[in-house]
């Protein structure tokens, strides 16, 4: 794993490679107590000629950088996150998959690592980055989820943290969700808490509605994650020439959708089979992805493992 340091208010010098393992906190760090930290998630592939590639590691940068400002915390730059990652991807190459059999997922840390018994930023910072292989995510075909919209819990409110990749954004999601799945359900779908109405998310992923061939998706507007691969997906429907939308989208849109789908870093596209709202369920689909969903999946796992030409110049190669 990598690690870096920084002391509150100054910046990241270089970091280094070390054996993954424990590491120690004290009692007292900002990240155990108050909860001041973020993570990134991201994928390393490998071609067919032996290379492997990252895919727009410079977002994750950016988000993470965007994420530190609203948590009082200093963060490393673009260059030296990239850096870092490439670091630690060629330090644990042996361990990337072949081509087609998975991928190495890449797990930036950054938290407050130093001593603070009072409510305020820590005085010291940690940024670290572990690895693991990881399988494709759909082994056995492609198989639908189950959502269950959430109308009495949210996970996030106006004015919060809900559009940045804190972690406490996470272990708010939990309650629901465990009571979701116990219920049968894949996971839950999240409205927004003012009107309670519109869509805002899944627990870790993007969420997207498909009518006639037009694609909606819930506008960022920092209640919120702005994925990565929620991004992507929408360049990348445009340049097939499918009309995207990013506004309010209510949750009956949902009765009358052709297709609905998931985004996020592990699955990239995940097709939704069904949703039930207030005990109403509404299915779509035979059992698998949908012709739009399908599509897009194609594409963009097809570019993230060099295996069509990247003109959108997100790929970054690693000899």
């Amino acid at each position: 794993m990598y690690i870096m340091k920084c002391a509150r208010g100054g910046s990241f010098s270089k970091g280094e490679l070390q054996r993954f393992g424990n590491i120690e906190l004290s009692p007292s760090a900002g990240v155990l107590n108050y909860g001041q930290g973020l993570f990134e998630g991201l994928k390393a592939f490998r071609k067919e000629d032996g290379n492997i590639l990252l895919f727009r590691p410079q977002e994750n940068a950016l988000r993470l950088n965007i994420g530190a400002e609203r948590m009082c915390m200093p963060s490393p730059t673009v260059a030296q996150f990239v850096e870092a990652v490439k670091a630690t991807v060629l330090a644990n190459k042996r361990w990337v998959p072949p081509p087609g059999k998975g991928s190495l997922y890449i797990r930036p840390l950054l938290m407050g690592s130093g001593a603070v018994l009072g409510l305020a930023p820590a005085p010291e910072y940690t940024f670290l980055i572990y690895v693991s292989p990881v399988g494709n995510y759909f082994k056995e075909g492609v198989t639908p989820i189950n959502l269950v919209v959430e109308h009495e819990l949210h996970r996030a409110t106006p004015g919060g943290t809900g559009g940045v990749k804190t972690i406490g954004n996470y272990a708010a999601v939990l309650k629901a969700q465990s009571a979701a799945k116990a219920k049968g359900y894949s996971d839950v779908l999240y409205l927004d808490c003012v009107h309670k109405k519109y869509l805002e998310e899944v627990s870790s992923c993007n969420i997207f509605v498909v009518k006639d061939n037009v694609i909606s998706t819930p506008a960022i507007k920092g209640t919120i994650l702005p994925g990565i691969t929620r991004k992507s997906i929408i360049d990348v429907a445009r340049s097939q020439g499918f009309q995207v939308e990013e506004r309010l989208v209510a949750v009956d849109e949902l009765l009358e959708a052709d297709e609905v789908f998931c985004t996020g870093t592990a699955v990239v596209v995940s097709p939704v089979g069904s949703i039930t709202y207030k005990g109403r369920r509404v299915s779509y689909g035979e059992g698998g992805f949908g012709a739009v969903s399908q599509q897009l999946y194609t594409v963009l796992t097809r570019l993230q493992m060099g295996l069509i030409e990247d003109k959108m110049n997100w790929t970054a190669e690693l000899n």
